[in-house]
């Protein structure tokens, strides 16, 4: 599956979403600027966007919900880490209160995965934060497997950016 990520204004972003209504794309807000997201299995519509490959998946991405977008800029060594790291514990979110839907990417031409989280609100969302799947994840613990345990691996900070969508929106 590929995924698609561009960025614009929120008007210009609708008018993508309905002029490609047929397409499974979804407008999401966030603060100081809009995304449409596009996931599919043939080619962008886009003319110049960034390019993901979904290498796990869980849940059907809703076209209203609260978005998580975690940044991690790997090195060229740490890529291979990373994807084995994550792809076997990304299911730890699957069952928590509020889940939607979650996609790793792997960037085509840049070296940021994204680990998208969908949420049916910002509240479950701030709750799974204070999670112990959130912990395996993301957070370092008291075995020292989360992420940030993993230092070497990263380019830099990782970071995360968060997004709203609404149905009417389209």
């Amino acid at each position: 599956m590929k995924f698609f990520i561009t960025s614009g204004t929120r008007d210009f972003m609708k008018s993508l979403g309905k002029k490609y209504a047929n397409e499974n794309m979804i407008v999401m807000e966030g603060i100081g600027n809009s995304l449409l997201i596009h996931e599919t299995t043939r080619d962008s519509v886009f003319q110049s966007p960034m390019k993901y490959e979904v290498i796990a998946s869980a849940g059907s991405l809703q076209e209203e919900g609260y978005f998580a977008l975690h940044h991690v800029p790997t090195t060229d060594e740490g890529r291979p880490i990373f994807e084995h790291w994550m792809s076997s514990r990304v299911d730890n979110v699957e069952n928590e209160a509020g889940f939607l839907a979650h996609r790793l990417l792997r960037p085509a031409s840049s070296n940021t995965y994204i680990f998208l989280t969908e949420w049916t609100d910002k509240t479950f969302f701030d709750l799974w934060k204070d999670s112990i799947s959130y912990q395996k994840i993301i957070k370092d613990n008291k075995n020292g497997t989360g992420l940030e345990r993993k230092p070497h691996i990263f380019s830099s900070a990782p970071y995360v950016t968060t997004y709203k969508a609404k149905q009417d929106d389209k």
